[in-house]
């Protein structure tokens, strides 16, 4: 199934997609792609610029920054070393020193330890110029206190992301103005960016509506990952919108 022209229906159907996507995410994590000791949770946040988070906590006793792994450890996931995620670009920035903002969550309630976050991208983000730079900001925010992040932005650049979500988050990883290099007919962005001190690794593939959404990594440990199959959850929550969305999104003259 490719992925839909979300610009074609308010915003408020994006956000119900969104729920029930987060929750496909969050099953297919938990029930076999996660390895022993990890899980996820959706968490809600509130206000502006921050969308839903899915989260993935281990154990609490666990130190940060994370030693080196041995060779033998066995923590599951993939070694970029033995299989570079599929991806057509890669890139990589210095890390710099930010002042932290005091509201950045960085623990569950539970106490267990934050490992990564995924974010998908909606419009509330991207309608404002202060909404976007707090959801750049967030992003570069988990790096910087090394959380790891997979963001999925399937709404094409506007006034204040000119060259999409990740363009930001770039540029505010860089301190840089330096425009990023977004394809003209590729305007939708998937980003995985790996917390590696002293750097940030990042992991990107673009498409345009009417694509397959491929398989992307979401980063456990330093070199570790899992790939997350958000074809196959995008499907799965796909299904579950009403009918009627489902005729406008794919072009057909809705049944009333």
């Amino acid at each position: 199934m490719p992925v839909h022209d979300w610009t074609v229906v308010d915003d408020g159907i994006f956000h119900a997609f969104h729920t029930l996507w987060i929750g496909e995410l969050n099953a297919a994590l938990n029930t076999g792609l996660l390895p022993s000791g990890y899980y996820a949770l959706p968490e809600q946040h509130t206000g502006y610029g921050v969308a839903d988070v899915l989260t993935l906590h281990a154990n609490p006793e666990e130190p940060r920054p994370l030693p080196p792994l041995p060779p033998e450890a066995e923590i599951g996931g993939t070694a970029v070393a033995e299989a570079p995620p599929r991806v057509r670009r890669r890139q990589r920035v210095e890390q710099i020193s930010l002042e932290r903002r005091r509201t950045l969550a960085i623990r569950h309630v539970s106490g267990h330890r934050l490992i990564a976050v995924l974010e998908i991208v909606s419009p509330a983000n991207k309608d404002r110029a202060r909404h976007a730079a707090d959801f750049a900001m967030k992003a570069v925010d988990s790096l910087t206190t090394g959380v790891h992040v997979l963001m999925v932005d399937l709404f094409p650049p506007g006034p204040h992301d000119p060259q999409g979500m990740h363009g930001l988050i770039q540029q505010r990883l860089e301190q840089s103005d330096v425009p990023y290099d977004l394809p003209n007919n590729e305007p939708l962005t998937l980003a995985s960016y790996e917390a590696a001190p002293p750097w940030v690794e990042m992991y990107i593939e673009h498409l345009k509506p009417g694509a397959p959404l491929p398989d992307m990594p979401l980063f456990l440990r330093r070199d570790h990952y899992v790939n997350v199959p958000l074809e196959s959850t995008y499907q799965a929550a796909y299904r579950g919108m009403p009918a009627f969305w489902r005729d406008v999104l794919e072009g057909r003259p809705p049944k009333i």
